[in-house]
C-alpha cells in the first residue's frame, strides 16, 4: 500500500475494484463506511454484487477479466473532459503523450462491448474519481489473480497518476493483504528473486553484502522458482523435496490433479504448520509450529506497519516458534544458526534492510513504525512517493486489453470465479477448527443467479455438479443475485468442495506467475440421485 488505513477516512473518493472488502478486510471496510459518513464518494467495480455495492455512489458488475478495458475507458473519458491533473503529470511523470494516444481506441461503446458497463455508468465513475481528490484505489486478488494481473495493477497506477493521487495523503494505490504478515513475509525475502528488503539476488553488490553478513563465500545469484514453477519442476524430475511452511497447497494451488500428481512424485515432503492441514496429512514429516500467542517477534501488516508480537503463553507440547525450528534445521544441515531471542533477529533485519534500518524493539513500542524508516530519528512513512517516485518520475505504461485465458463456450457455458467469504480464511486450516466460525458456514456452496436457477429448475440447497476442463466437484446451490446471470462463484475454503479441482495451472500471469483463479469456464448440472 502506498498509503495508510486511517487516511481512507479523509479521502474524497474511494474506488474499490476487485475486492470484496467487507468480507475479506472488514476492519478496512469500517474505514470506508466512516469515509462515507464524512461525505466521501464511493465507486465499486466487481463482477459480483458485493455488500459495498449497496452503499456506492456508482457500482458496476463488469465482466470477469475485463478490468483493463474498464480502467482504460475511464481514463479516456477523464482526458476527453480535461479532468486530469495536468500540472502533476507535467512535473512528476513521463510517457504521457504516448499513453494518451494508446487510450483512443477505448470508446465507451467499445468498453461496454467488452465489460458490459454502460457508457453512462462509465462516465459517472470517471467523473467521481477525477473530481473528488484525494482519491484512494483499493484492490485485492480480484485484480491480481489473472493472466493480466501485472497489467491490471499498472492500469490502476496509470489512473492514480493521471489524477494526481499518488504521493498524497488519502489517495494512492492500495493492495490489501490477505493476512496479518503477508506484507512482512515479502519484506523479509519471501519471494524467489530478492533478499530481505526487495534487494535483488542478481545485484552483485547486494549479493556480496549478504554473503559477508551470513559468512558465505557465495549465495545464489539467480532467481529461484515460484510455486507454479516448483510443481512443474517436480513433475520434470528436477525437484525432489519440498518444505512447506504455513501453506496448504493441496487446497490452494490450481489444478488439483496436476498438484496431486506432483506431490506423489516427491521423494520427501516436509510441512511446518499449526494444524494437520490436507497437505500435512500427506507429508513425510510434520513439524509442529507455535501459534502467534506462543511467541515473540514482529509482524508487518498491509500498511507497511511493523509491530511487536508479545508471547502470552508458553508453546504447548513439543511445538516451537518457526524461527527456532529453522535455526535447528540449519544447524543440523551444516550451517550453525543461533539466536537467543527474536530481538536479535530483528537487529539483523535492521542492519541489512534499508527500509527497516531505523527500527528497533524499543522504537516499535505498541503502535509500531511504517517503513521506510531509514534512520533511528526517522518517524516512519505514512504514505509513499510524497515528493518524488522511487524511480524519479512516474512512468505511464501502455496497457492493452486481452481476453482471459478461458471464456465460456457451448460445453462450459458459465463464467466461474473463486474467492473468500466472511467467516473463513484461505483453506480453512485455522478458521474451520473454530466452533464459532464453523457454525457460520459448515461447508462450501456454489452461488448461482436466480434466473439461471429457474432455467435449470434448481432450488436452494440442491446438490449440483460443477465441471471444468480439469475436473468436477459437488456443492449445494446458493441462489443469490450477488452473481450476475451466466456467472458462478465458489468459496475457496472447503476441502470437501475443493475449488482447485476446477482451476487452471496453465493460465497465469507471465511476469508474476500468479494463476488465473478469478476467471474460468464451467458447466453446471443437478446431481442425479
Amino acid at each position: 500500500m502506498t498509503n495508510s488505513m486511517a487516511e481512507f477516512e479523509d479521502s474524497g473518493c474511494i474506488f474499490i475494484i476487485g475486492s470484496n472488502t467487507t468480507a475479506c478486510h472488514p476492519l478496512i471496510a469500517r474505514r470506508v463506511f466512516r469515509a462515507k459518513e464524512k461525505g466521501a464518494r464511493l465507486i465499486v467495480a466487481d463482477p459480483r454484487n458485493i455488500q459495498l455495492s449497496r452503499f456506492a455512489d456508482v457500482a458496476v458488475t463488469h465482466r470477469m477479466g475485463s478490468d483493463v478495458a474498464l480502467l482504460n475507458g475511464m481514463m479516456r473519458l477523464i482526458l476527453k473532459h480535461g479532468w486530469q491533473a495536468q500540472a502533476y503529470i507535467d512535473e512528476r511523470t513521463e510517457g504521457f503523450q504516448e499513453f494518451r494516444a494508446s487510450l483512443e481506441a477505448y470508446t465507451p461503446e467499445k468498453v461496454q462491448a467488452i465489460t458490459g458497463v454502460s457508457p453512462g455508468d462509465l462516465e459517472k465513475m470517471s467523473e467521481l474519481y477525477a473530481a473528488n481528490s484525494p482519491a484512494a484505489i483499493l484492490y485485492t486478488m480480484g485484480i491480481t489473480q489473472h493472466i493480466t494481473g501485472v497489467d491490471n495493477v499498472k492500469a490502476i497506477c496509470n489512473l492514480a497518476m493521471l489524477c494526481g493521487n499518488v504521493g498524497v495523503a488519502g489517495g494512492g494505490v492500495n493492495p490489501l493483504r490477505g493476512q496479518n504478515n503477508v506484507q512482512g513475509a515479502c519484506d523479509m525475502g519471501g519471494l524467489p528473486h530478492v533478499f530481505p528488503g526487495y534487494q535483488l539476488v542478481s545485484n552483485p553488490d547486494l549479493n556480496a553484502k549478504f554473503c559477508q553478513a551470513w559468512g558465505k563465500e557465495q549465495l545464489p545469484d539467480k532467481p529461484g522458482l515460484t510455486i507454479l514453477e516448483m510443481v512443474n519442476a517436480v513433475l520434470a524430475g528436477k525437484l525432489k523435496a519440498l518444505f512447506v511452511i504455513g501453506e496448504n497447497p493441496k487446497l490452494s494451488d490450481p489444478d488439483w490433479h496436476h498438484l496431486h500428481h506432483a506431490l506423489k512424485e516427491l521423494d520427501f515432503l516436509v510441512v511446518q504448520d499449526l494444524f494437520l492441514s490436507e497437505t500435512a496429512q500427506v507429508a513425510d514429516v510434520v513439524l509442529a509450529a507455535a501459534s502467534t500467542a506462543e511467541k515473540d517477534g514482529t509482524f508487518s501488516n498491509t500498511e507497511r506497519r511493523c509491530m511487536r508480537v508479545f508471547k502470552a503463553i508458553e508453546p504447548i507440547g513439543d511445538t516451537l516458534p518457526d524461527w527456532e525450528i529453522l535455526c535447528r534445521l540449519a544447524t543440523a544441515m551444516g550451517y550453525p544458526m543461533h539466536y537467543d531471542h527474536p530481538e536479535e533477529i530483528f537487529r539483523e533485519i535492521a542492519s541489512l534492510t534499508p527500509s527497516y534500518a531505523g527500527m528497533s524493539y524499543d522504537r516499535l513500542g505498541i503502535d509500531g513504525l511504517q517503513w521506510p524508516c531509514p534512520s533511528p530519528e526517522h518517524p516512519g512513512t505514512t504514505f509513499l512517493h510524497k515528493d518524488r517516485f522511487t524511480r524519479g518520475k512516474g512512468q505511464f505504461h501502455l496497457i492493452d486489453y486481452q481476453d482471459p485465458a478461458e471464456l465460456p463456450d457451448a460445453a462450459y457455458p458459465y463464467f466461474l470465479t473463486t474467492g473468500r467469504m466472511f467467516a473463513h480464511y484461505h483453506t480453512g486450516t485455522m478458521t474451520r477448527i473454530s466452533p464459532a466460525l464453523d457454525r457460520e458456514q459448515k461447508t462450501g456452496y456454489v452461488e448461482i443467479n436466480p434466473a439461471d436457477a429457474g432455467n435449470l429448475k434448481i432450488l436452494e440447497g440442491d446438490m449440483l455438479v460443477i465441471t471444468s476442463p480439469r475436473g468436477r466437484i459437488e456443492a449445494p446451490a446458493k441462489i443469490t443475485p450477488a452473481v450476475e446471470p451466466g456467472n458462478l462463484f465458489l468459496p475457496i475454503h472447503f476441502g470437501e468442495n475443493p475449488t482447485n479441482v476446477l482451476t487452471s495451472a496453465e493460465a497465469f500471469d507471465p511476469l508474476a506467475k500468479i494463476p488465473e483463479f478469478k476467471v474460468g469456464k464451467a458447466r453446471l448440472e443437478k446431481l442425479m440421485e
